[in-house]
């Protein structure tokens, strides 16, 4: 049997989003195609690093795209986080999850997905 993967999200912020399915996509840095490709199922997560984690839905992937933080589009932004108003928040936003500068030239992964209705 094959494991499921999961998509999960540390923020508070972002489970909201989910639970409201305002959320269609992650921005994830470097490059992440060896771990998401379009057509995979995973559980979409909500919790903290190494604590429990709480299922919100299965999801398909649609699409995963690799480009650099400065190629990133309107849309990319809108479903990473409909309340962002710019790249400069998601820079931000980046650094605090990974406790790292990150500049408009790193490589990120963009992974869109969409809920499975059961």
């Amino acid at each position: 049997m094959e494991s499921m993967k999961a998509i999960n999200f540390y923020s508070a912020n972002h489970y909201s989003q989910l639970v409201e399915r305002r959320k269609t996509c992650t921005i994830r840095r470097g490059d992440k195609r060896d771990k998401y490709q379009a057509g995979d199922i995973v559980w979409v997560t909500a919790g903290k690093r190494f604590a429990p984690k709480q299922r919100v839905y299965a999801a398909i992937i649609d699409r995963v795209l690799v480009k650099q933080i400065s190629h990133l589009t309107k849309h990319d932004l809108q479903g990473e986080n409909p309340d962002i108003s710019g790249v400069d928040e998601l820079l931000e936003f980046l650094e605090s999850i990974y406790n790292k500068t990150v500049s408009l030239s790193d490589i990120v992964t963009v992974v869109y997905f969409t809920e499975i209705i059961e």
